[in-house]
């Protein structure tokens, strides 16, 4: 079964700065929760590059690996593929332009949920901590954008 998950959260600066900061791969773990990433194959820029996200606290934690399958800087995308044990799916980062200025950051994740019937029955719990999360990471990116320089 899979099921997507979109949310957005609007930035004061222009979408080449929103993008050159959303897709600083190893910063992420500024602004994303609990979450370090790394680039471990490819430059993180191009089409077949891949990612390791680990996200948890101490101990407990699972690892995100990704691979890079559209890199559309013109049009500011990037689809990822999730590739690891508990996480599968896509997953997306857009950045727009928003109407009067300042632009728009859309995180769409396509995911195949694990463990079988036992997923399907245990996502409407976990679907609303998970948005939780993101919409957290997504307001700390706020600020991280505003002061983002690389």
């Amino acid at each position: 079964m899979t099921t997507d998950l979109e949310l957005t959260v609007e930035l004061p600066g222009s979408p080449e700065h929103a993008w050159l900061a959303v897709t600083d791969w190893p910063r992420q773990g500024e602004w994303i929760l609990g979450t370090t990433v790394a680039i471990t194959a490819g430059d993180g820029c191009s089409v077949g590059s891949t990612l390791a996200a680990r996200t948890g606290w101490g101990p407990i934690g699972f690892l995100d690996t990704m691979e890079i399958t559209e890199w559309d800087p013109a049009r500011r995308r990037c689809v990822v593929r999730h590739t690891g044990q508990l996480v599968r799916g896509g997953g997306v980062f857009a950045v727009t332009p928003r109407p009067g200025g300042g632009s728009v950051l859309h995180w769409t994740e396509l995911l195949e949920l694990p463990f079988g019937a036992l997923g399907r029955l245990g996502w409407p719990v976990v679907r609303p901590v998970f948005a939780a999360g993101i919409r957290l990471s997504l307001r700390r990116f706020v600020a991280f954008c505003a002061n983002y320089d690389r």
